[in-house]
């Protein structure tokens, strides 16, 4: 086991990037997660071959290919011993969702160490923070990623804020939906750019947008 190790996951290749150009966390290990888990199915049993399975196909690739661009960072984290996980997210939709999966999968882990939640704004600049424990979050991720229920009590805030917006996006009566629907003779190029200009609090990008606009259009 390595003593005091500490792992930072951060929000995609892209913010692992700049915290590498900026020396942000200078010598400190980090690596990201590059996932969508606001987007398409999933399972309960969190980085199994069902799992793997489930997301590759949500991404149109192989299952090598999602293993490298998803599970190959995560190898740290998944072979040694951690004693300290911080997690660096945004506070949209997107990314709260992928941290109520990294959660969960550590909680069906039975993890016990410490874990810091480092919030950031758009340009990833820290926001707020909080000490949470994995306890609870698999029940919650199997609420809300598998029923798509509401749980009870979910913490912290903006966790809740990302769950409740996930629950609501793809109903018909939700603000996404009816803004689609209220531009339905725009192009969907630009139908896009102006969704991502305007729900920021989704932290969507174009693939899922055009997605949604392709499926409202079809079935319309």
């Amino acid at each position: 086991m390595i003593q005091n190790q500490t792992i930072h996951i951060l929000n995609g290749t892209e913010m692992y990037k700049y915290f590498k150009e900026t020396g942000f966390l200078k010598t400190e290990e980090m690596i990201p997660f590059n996932e969508a888990m606001c987007y398409g199915e999933t399972c309960e049993d969190i980085f199994s071959d069902e799992f793997i399975e489930m997301r590759s196909k949500v991404h149109h690739v192989m299952r090598d290919q999602y293993a490298d661009i998803t599970l190959k960072p995560l190898q740290t984290l998944f072979k040694e011993s951690v004693d300290h996980i911080a997690l660096w997210f945004d506070e949209d939709m997107f990314c709260q969702m992928n941290v109520l999966t990294l959660l969960a999968w550590l909680d069906q882990r039975e993890y016990k160490e410490a874990i810091d939640l480092h919030l950031v704004d758009y340009q990833y600049k820290p926001v707020s923070d909080y000490s949470l424990e994995a306890k609870g979050y698999a029940t919650c991720y199997k609420q809300v990623m598998i029923h798509k229920m509401k749980p009870e009590d979910v913490e912290p805030i903006p966790l809740k804020k990302g769950i409740e917006l996930y629950l609501n996006h793809l109903k018909k009566d939700s603000d996404l939906m009816l803004y689609i629907q209220k531009h339905r003779d725009v192009p969907a190029e630009k139908l896009v750019s102006l969704m991502i200009e305007n729900f920021k609090e989704y932290g969507l990008g174009d693939r899922q947008y055009f997605e949604m606009i392709k499926e409202y259009r079809q079935n319309r």
